[in-house]
């Protein structure tokens, strides 16, 4: 204020060109002096700790924007703001369509599809490395639950917004299209069928609750098979007996009683005593 005061009244003066100049001559040896004062820096890598101080800065600044803004009074949208707001957009669209000028159209060349093509595989692949390792997780019954509300939601809400639709007759020749689209997708479907499933095996993850599943299920069938053999252990099936199965079990118990009694070697040494008796009777 002291300062005001003691400041007389001065007499304008124009700003003419020579004035300009030294003017703008003053920026510019203010600017050289200003970079010949800097030194040379040492760059500093960016540590985990500079990281973490720059976002909790960002953090702190944007809580104290967030305190600084007042309470604002929400205004309805009325007709006339919507009006006046599309016929902003018509014009700024009007705008830049004029800004345009006029472009030279180039043909897609096989070189630029291949570059395209790259360029998508690249991508891909640099996104799949970004993906960590992910924790499977069994799909629970209240997930089952949910998931079926979730579609029975959906499927009320799409339905309530559909409108009224005109039914149209059904022409020979939209049946003939229909048909043919049919074929169409059944021979795409088990070409790609055949190239890309037919031959390979699906892999499913092997967790905890399907080894837990298994391993219910196997005990399940075990003791479903003693109980079967259980049950049916000390019965029999009866068997309506013919003369030739009583032939037969016969000659077999024949057997058993030959085998068993020895009856077959005492047959044999008898008849070889036999026939050594009858030499000697002859030599005698």
């Amino acid at each position: 204020v002291l300062y005001k005061e003691s400041v007389g009244t001065g007499t304008p003066t124009p700003v003419t060109p020579e004035m300009e100049r030294v003017k703008r001559n003053q920026e510019i040896c203010s600017s050289v002096l200003y970079k010949e004062n800097i030194g040379k820096a040492t760059p500093t890598p960016v540590t985990p700790e500079m990281e973490r101080v720059k976002r909790n800065q960002e953090i702190i600044s944007s809580v104290l924007y967030k305190e600084n803004v007042g309470k604002v009074t929400p205004t309805p949208i009325t007709p006339e703001m919507e009006r006046v707001k599309r016929n902003q957009e018509i014009i700024s669209s009007v705008l830049y369509k004029e800004n345009l000028g006029r472009a030279t159209p180039t043909p897609v060349t096989p070189e630029m599809e291949r570059v395209r093509r790259n360029q998508e595989q690249i991508s891909s692949a640099v996104y799949k490395e970004g993906l960590g390792k992910a924790t499977p997780t069994p799909v629970t019954p209240e997930m089952e639950r949910v998931k079926r509300n979730q579609e029975n939601i959906s499927s009320v809400l799409y339905k309530e917004h559909l409108a009224k639709g005109t039914p149209t007759p059904m022409t020979p020749e939209m049946e003939r299209a229909k048909r043919n689209q049919e074929n169409i997708s059944s021979v795409l479907y088990s070409d790609s069928f055949r190239k890309q499933v037919q031959g390979k095996a699906a892999y499913v993850l092997d967790t905890p609750e399907m080894r837990r599943v298994r391993e219910t299920q196997k005990h399940i069938s075990t003791v479903k098979y003693h109980e079967d053999f259980e049950k049916s252990k000390g019965s029999f099936t009866p068997v309506v007996t013919d003369p030739i199965t009583e032939r037969v079990k016969k000659n077999m118990q024949d057997f058993s009683d030959i085998s068993y009694r020895g009856i077959q070697r005492r047959v044999v040494e008898m008849e070889r005593k036999r026939v050594d008796q009858d030499q000697e009777n002859l030599t005698g």
